[in-house]
């Protein structure tokens, strides 16, 4: 179950990452007349992560679907949270 939840964690912190990769890929090989938005992008980018990252919990033998869903929100809200958690920590006096 811990490694369903770490493998969330990859497909949503991932997501921007792979963004570009798949942005080309659907560009280039698939839709060449009607190009993808920039949300639709985003969306599709992360629920293919979320297939792999499924894909790959059921190979490790644990595939739940609420620690993927736990841990793909985690990746994609974490970032935000983390720098929301410094910047509160560390109070900016100067302006």
């Amino acid at each position: 179950m811990l490694a369903t939840l770490i493998l969330g964690i990859a497909a949503g912190a991932g997501a921007p990452y792979a963004e570009p990769k798949v942005k080309e890929l659907m560009e280039g090989v698939l839709l060449t007349e009607t190009p993808l938005e920039g949300m639709e992008l985003r969306l599709f980018t992360f629920a293919i992560l979320l297939v792999l990252a499924a894909l790959l919990s059921m190979v490790f033998g644990s595939a739940h679907a609420m620690p993927l869903a736990l841990g793909a929100a985690l990746g994609v809200f974490g970032p935000r949270l983390i720098d929301r958690y410094k910047s509160a920590k560390n109070p900016d006096y100067d302006s």
